[in-house]
């Protein structure tokens, strides 16, 4: 059986386009790596941030929808994203929310490793989790000190009404594994397990089905090699009775979509060829990108798209 790599990125639901890029460029001092649209909705934005190289397991994105209503949190769906941090940084990481105001949950320790969760602008529920070393490239240019900014995607939650068929799906069609039960949560890994290669679950059986809205995490991408071996997972996909779509070129890879059986919205990424096919590495994020198909429609869309600006860094002593 083929097995999914991990996570190869999220994408999450704001509202103001500068808002978000003011946070996680400057607050959280990610990368911008790619500034485009939404191919399904080109008149919005679609934000790519994740580490120097933008590599795949790292990336953070989301569509801002000015005038998204507010959600209702409940089942079916991807609940929180985890951010990879280093080990000993979460004291840094706390300080500096606090002086941003950002709205911060108690410290904890999920799994081992340490944990601060918070909500971002829009209220999508983030935590900071101390971690291990993994693959990552730092940015330079962050206000963030190397050895304390964000990695990469470590995980994220998941609540269910029933948690069988869920679990008996991600074992079946992806190659996940159980990985141990606390606090009333169940973790799936892949490969191995570690940052970047699991999922947590929650069963909630008396919650009613949730709703996107602002601040709510659109998918989760898993990482596939390649076409080949995206065409053979989503194979398995379809073999346990759900849905996947044709395999769909979103130019910097390709996607299959899906749901799991619970209901949350899941995607297949391909490794390749990533945020460097069309941008030099060193000038990634700094102009609009558009897929050579949207290219034609490039002045109707920057009519409409507000201006961005870059974070400018703090001065620091």
């Amino acid at each position: 059986m083929d097995r999914v790599r991990g996570i190869h990125h999220i994408t999450a639901m704001a509202t103001d386009a500068q808002r978000n890029l003011d946070f996680y460029a400057g607050v959280l001092g990610m990368r911008l790596v790619k500034r485009s649209v939404n191919q399904d909705d080109p008149g919005s934005y679609h934000l790519f941030y994740a580490d120097a190289e933008g590599r795949p397991g790292t990336d953070l994105t989301f569509f801002p929808w000015e005038n998204l209503a507010a959600p209702r949190k409940g089942t079916g769906l991807t609940v929180e994203v985890q951010l990879a941090v280093p080990e000993g940084s979460l004291a840094f990481w706390e300080e500096r929310l606090r002086r941003y105001g950002v709205r911060l949950g108690s410290p904890e320790t999920r799994f081992g490793e340490p944990a601060l969760p918070f909500q971002d602008p829009d209220g999508l529920e983030v935590a900071l989790v101390e971690t291990g070393p993994r693959p990552f490239t730092p940015w330079e240019h962050s206000e963030i000190p190397e050895n304390r900014q964000v990695m990469g995607l470590h995980g994220a939650r998941l609540w269910e009404r029933t948690l069988y068929p869920t679990a008996e799906f991600l074992r079946q069609a992806l190659g996940f594994e159980p990985a141990g039960q606390e606090n009333g949560w169940s973790r799936f890994a892949v490969a191995g397990g570690g940052s970047g290669k699991f999922v947590d679950i929650k069963e909630y059986p008396n919650l009613p089905p949730g709703r996107w809205g602002r601040g709510s995490v659109h998918h989760i991408a898993w990482r596939v090699d390649d076409s080949d071996h995206q065409l053979q997972l989503r194979k398995q996909i379809t073999a346990t009775g759900m849905r996947a779509t044709p395999q769909i070129d979103r130019f910097w890879f390709k996607s299959v979509y899906f749901n799991e059986p619970g209901g949350a919205l899941f995607e297949l990424a391909t490794d390749g060829p990533g945020f460097a096919v069309d941008e030099e590495p060193a000038r990634l994020g700094e102009k609009l990108v558009l897929p050579p198909w949207l290219e034609p429609q490039r002045a109707r869309i920057e009519a409409v798209l507000p201006e961005l600006r870059l974070p400018e860094a703090e001065v620091r002593p």
